[in-house]
């Protein structure tokens, strides 16, 4: 059972950076793609980045986040990251990441397209 857990979350200002990571035990990530889904307060889940697996060759963001957030995998460290720049208070949420097989019919976009979660990390983004 892969278990993942994100860490890098906090406090930054309007403007600032985070990087977060997404750890696995368990199992590894290097077959699974990996996605960061983020929930604001009273809003609903929703799709932030995705990577492809083994390589990663291929990159999926939302829009409000292109040309400011990176997804980034170190299949050595099992690891994958978001480095988030020039952040926004909309960006205020907790990022979750979420790991599922590589090939899949279901969008990367889609919450259905990944069977572990993490608990998540909590972003605050003061203006």
């Amino acid at each position: 059972q892969v278990q993942l857990v994100e860490s890098g979350g906090g406090l930054v200002q309007a403007g600032g950076s985070l990087r977060l990571s997404c750890s696995a035990s368990g199992g590894t990530l290097v077959t699974m793609a990996v996605g960061w889904f983020r929930q604001a307060p009273g809003k609903e889940r929703e799709f932030v980045a995705a990577v492809t697996s083994w390589s990663g060759n291929s990159l999926f963001y939302t829009d409000s986040v292109k040309g400011r957030f990176t997804i980034s995998r170190d299949n050595a460290k099992n690891t994958v990251y978001l480095q988030m720049n020039s952040l926004k208070p909309e960006d205020t949420a907790v990022y979750v990441c979420a790991a599922g097989l590589g090939y899949s019919r279901n969008s990367y976009y889609s919450q259905s397209r990944y069977a572990y979660w993490g608990q998540g990390t909590q972003v605050t983004v003061s203006s």
